[in-house]
């Protein structure tokens, strides 16, 4: 089940951050390499002085991401989930989103009550990035609402 759950959501991560080689900001200013990696395994952030990266290692940084960070997040905050797509969904989400939103959101606590014909409209309501509506993550939640 885990393998499919970090394939599933390691191309969606792959799909809607995009690779980029050299740092750069992302929409919340934040500094990011690779698909979407703010910081290395070391713990050390980001900084738009990094030197460039390669495709092999962004793609390490990928894995490693959803495997040791949101994968352990996602478990820790929704230990029920028991279907690997609906684990790669969340873990998305929580890649996209950071554990603190998960924690803290009305779609954790409809997964932990196991009331999945919530969960996609709690999913669509995170399409916001500087107080507007995204397109780039309208489609990234109908993407994670189909494996819901």
């Amino acid at each position: 089940m885990l393998d499919l759950a970090l394939g599933v959501a390691a191309a969606l991560a792959r799909r809607f951050e995009g690779c980029y080689l050299r740092p750069y900001l992302c929409p919340a200013g934040v500094p990011t390499i690779g698909f979407g990696a703010t910081y290395y395994e070391d713990g050390s952030r980001v900084t738009l002085l990094d030197p460039p990266i390669t495709r092999e290692r962004a793609e390490e940084l990928l894995l490693w991401m959803v495997r040791a960070k949101y994968l352990p997040a996602v478990i820790r905050l929704c230990p029920g989930i028991d279907d690997p797509l609906r684990l790669a969904a969340i873990i998305d989400f929580t890649f996209n989103l950071g554990a603190g939103n998960l924690q803290a959101s009305t779609l954790r606590r409809r997964i932990n009550a196991d009331r999945w014909d919530d969960v996609p409209g709690e999913l669509r309501k995170w399409v916001k990035g500087g107080g507007r509506v995204l397109a780039g993550l309208v489609k990234r939640r109908e993407a994670e609402v189909v494996l819901i």
